[in-house]
C-alpha cells in the first residue's frame, strides 16, 4: 500500500500514517509489517512506544501474533523528538496512551522529512475518542481503519469492550480483560450491564 521511498530531507516534507481500530483488529501487526519493510528497504528506522505498555515486553512492540520489533520506551511524547534523530522513519505503538503532545511531536517529525507511521485506540471502552488519536486523525495524511471480528456476531468489530467493573480509561488488558464487539453486541453488552446495575441498586 506504501512505498517505502527513500525521503529527501533537503527537498521535501515527509507524512503521517495513522493506523486505527478497536483492540485484537491488527493495528500493530500493520505497524510491524510496515516498519519492517521500511527497513528491508535500507532506511533508518525508529520505533516508539509508551513506557507504560509492559505487557509483553518492556523494550519490543509486540503484536498478539507474537511479531516483535525492538523499540524505545518513552514517557511522553516531547522524548520522541530527542531520540528521532537521523531517522528516515519513526514508528509509534499506542498512540492512544500518549499526551496531547503527540500529534504535534508528529508535525514536525513530518515537516522535517519523516515519514511517521502511528497506530493506536481510536476509542476507548466507552466508545469515546481515546486521548491524541482524534488530532492525528485529522492532520494525517492516509488512515488506516482495521477490524477485528466480533465474539458475539461474527461480523466485523468496531468497539473495544471491557469485561470487568473497572472505570479507569487508561487499563492495560489482554483477552481477559476485552472482547471486540460489533455495534449492536456493543449496544447490547451495554444495556445489560446497565440492568444488572439496576438490579443491584
Amino acid at each position: 500500500m506504501f512505498l517505502e521511498n527513500k525521503v529527501n530531507k533537503h527537498k521535501s516534507s515527509g507524512w503521517i500514517e495513522v493506523i486505527c481500530g478497536s483492540m485484537f483488529s491488527g493495528k500493530t501487526e500493520e505497524l510491524i509489517r510496515r516498519l519492517k519493510r521500511s527497513i528491508i528497504a535500507k532506511q533508518k528506522v525508529e520505533i516508539f512506544k509508551p513506557k507504560i505498555d509492559t505487557r509483553y515486553s518492556e523494550d519490543e512492540v509486540v503484536s498478539h501474533d507474537s511479531n516483535a520489533i525492538n523499540s524505545t520506551p518513552v514517557s511522553t511524547s516531547s522524548n520522541i523528538l530527542l531520540l528521532a534523530n537521523d531517522v528516515e522513519v519513526v514508528g509509534i505503538d499506542e498512540a492512544q496512551f500518549f499526551d496531547d503532545n503527540l500529534p504535534e511531536v508528529c508535525n514536525q517529525l513530518a515537516n522535517s522529512g519523516i515519514r511517521v507511521i502511528v497506530a493506536g485506540l481510536d476509542m476507548d471502552f466507552k466508545g469515546r475518542p481515546f486521548g491524541p488519536m482524534p488530532q492525528l486523525l485529522a492532520i494525517a495524511e492516509y488512515v488506516t481503519k482495521v477490524h477485528a471480528i466480533c465474539v458475539n456476531t461474527g461480523k466485523l468489530a468496531h468497539y473495544s469492550h471491557r469485561l470487568n467493573a473497572d472505570q479507569g480509561v487508561v487499563k492495560l488488558g489482554e483477552k481477559e480483560s476485552y472482547v471486540p464487539l460489533s455495534r449492536d453486541a456493543y449496544l447490547e453488552a451495554i444495556n445489560q450491564e446497565e440492568e444488572e446495575i439496576k438490579k443491584q441498586s
